[in-house]
């Protein structure tokens, strides 16, 4: 098979803030695998993820799991390590997917590159069979549940506007709120009462990213409860999963994890202690760990969630094909970028659903074509 890469650049309508800081354009990947006339599209997207020195997580010896550099997966990093592996690749065909496993594994590459040969590689073997992926699967679309819209750390006049923002895409009736501000708790709850006020109805969840110390969740939980908040997000950093039994306790709310679960390896030990996982392609490697980790979590008795990182309409169609699996969907990131090169799954009723076009059904806009 024949393997290209190139990278392409997108910004963001409203920039990104969580409690690490903020972003208004990445720059992603674009994987594409040819074999017998057929072209499968995969896209890498950078992100980065802050764990304590010495965290475990990720930590994948002798697997054929997607490794992590866990801190930062950058764009240069993500490329170099196609680059390097796209020789090795190309002596296979897109049906050997235990022998291209094992090159991506010994060759260490990072979970996001390895998404991009995932998706590829899934979207080449739906248009050779000539049927979409969730049907190919056997999955019910109906059964697919309303993305979430992201609202990020700000202050209340302008999450209100965000909250208004939205609407055009999604309706804006569930709504995900990034809290963890540097200043501090009382002014995430001055934010989240302004979006409620403006969104009365709204289903509301919150999604801290590691921005709260172990007190400061449990308070937070007890408070965003009486706000009729759904559930939490990542309240506490990566690599203080010990703290969650803890926080389990006290918790009314359901506890979700996203930067502590990468790979199916790493939902039993934390199954104890959380509600549910969030599944983000680019964390997992792709569809075949994320669908892994859907059936895991399972098994473990866990809720599940499907999220993004700056990714474009082509990783989260992908994403979308699994979403009758998933309780939450958070696929919100390709609906707030102003130059997004392709066109794929849709919003209807506050729910992204993919297409009937064979493989993920994505296509490149006109223009870009």
């Amino acid at each position: 098979m024949r393997i290209s890469l190139e990278t392409f650049t997108v910004h963001k309508r409203f920039p990104l803030t969580i409690s690490r800081g903020t972003t208004a354009q990445t720059t992603n990947v674009w994987v594409r695998v040819e074999e017998q006339g057929v072209e499968g599209w995969g896209e890498a997207s950078p992100f980065a993820i802050a764990l304590d020195p010495g965290s475990p997580l990720g930590v994948k010896p002798d697997t054929l799991e997607p490794t992590s550099t866990k801190v930062r997966q950058s764009t240069e990093v993500l490329f170099e390590s196609l680059e390097i592996v796209t020789p090795m690749l190309e002596a296979f065909t897109p049906w050997e997917r235990q022998k291209i496993e094992r090159v991506l594994a010994e060759a260490e590459v990072p979970s996001a590159a390895w998404a991009a040969i995932d998706l590829a590689l899934y979207d080449w073997l739906g248009k050779q069979l000539g049927l979409p992926l969730w049907r190919l699967w056997g999955l019910n679309r109906r059964r697919i549940v309303p993305t979430s819209a992201t609202v990020s750390i700000s202050d209340p006049p302008t999450a209100q506007q965000r909250v208004r923002d939205w609407v055009p895409f999604t309706g804006g009736s569930v709504l995900k709120i990034k809290l963890g501000s540097k200043a501090g708790i009382d002014a995430d709850r001055e934010m989240l009462l302004a979006v409620r006020e403006e969104a009365p109805q709204a289903q509301l969840s919150v999604d801290a990213n590691g921005g709260w110390s172990l007190d400061e969740s449990v308070k937070m939980c007890k408070w965003l409860a009486d706000q009729g908040v759904k559930y939490v997000e990542q309240p506490i950093p990566a690599g203080q999963e010990q703290d969650l039994p803890f926080l389990y306790e006290r918790s009314p709310l359901p506890i979700f994890v996203d930067e502590s679960c990468f790979s199916s390896r790493d939902i039993p030990p934390l199954a104890d202690r959380i509600h549910g996982i969030n599944i983000k392609l680019m964390k997992s490697g792709g569809l075949t760990e994320a669908i892994r980790m859907v059936h895991t979590a399972r098994a473990c008795g866990l809720q599940v969630m499907l999220g993004c990182y700056s990714d474009s309409t082509l990783a989260n169609t992908a994403a979308s094909h699994l979403s009758p699996l998933a309780d939450y969907l958070d696929l919100d990131s390709h609906l707030n970028l102003v130059d997004d090169p392709f066109t794929g799954a849709t919003i209807h009723d506050g729910r992204l659903i993919p297409n009937n076009l064979p493989g993920l059904g994505v296509q490149q806009h006109a223009s870009d074509s």
